[in-house]
């Protein structure tokens, strides 16, 4: 499974994004399904029309997570205290909770395979406090 994270999801459905071509090329190009977390669908529903990609690609977001497009990794009590202490690791950068969400998928999946337009924050971010992510989105070729 490949982590999803909100910019690839904003790049996908709003035809308007700078990225949108590569990610409809390397959505394509994927033999592995997507995942994400409810945090990432709500911050992708906000960004979608508050950006300029307006109700009709939220709403078709949402009709691709009805039609489990993707996987939602159920978070538990547990995993609320552990982004707790990731948001207040990452401070400085700052970490929100949808980023802090995927650390944590990260974690329980034991990769840091991701899609996401966040060069800096992926680029810095480490789950199990060591491991990079690996950004399939802007790295692909």
């Amino acid at each position: 499974m490949i982590i999803a994270d909100t910019g690839f999801f904003l790049a996908l459905f709003n035809a308007n994004d700078n990225y949108h071509q590569r990610a409809i090329t390397v959505l394509n190009s994927l033999t592995e399904s997507l995942i994400t977390t409810h945090p990432v669908i709500c911050e992708t529903c906000y960004l979608l029309v508050s950006r300029g990609g307006g109700i009709r690609q939220e709403c078709q977001f949402l009709i691709d997570v009805s039609e489990q497009a993707f996987q939602i990794f159920d978070l538990q009590f547990i995993h609320f205290q552990r982004m707790a202490s990731l948001i207040q690791q990452y401070v400085e950068l700052p970490m929100d909770y949808a980023d802090a969400s995927l650390v944590v998928l990260a974690e329980h999946l034991q990769h840091g395979k991701i899609l996401t337009a966040d060069r800096r924050d992926f680029a810095i971010y480490r789950w199990n406090a060591v491991n990079p992510f690996e950004n399939l989105f802007l790295d692909f070729v």
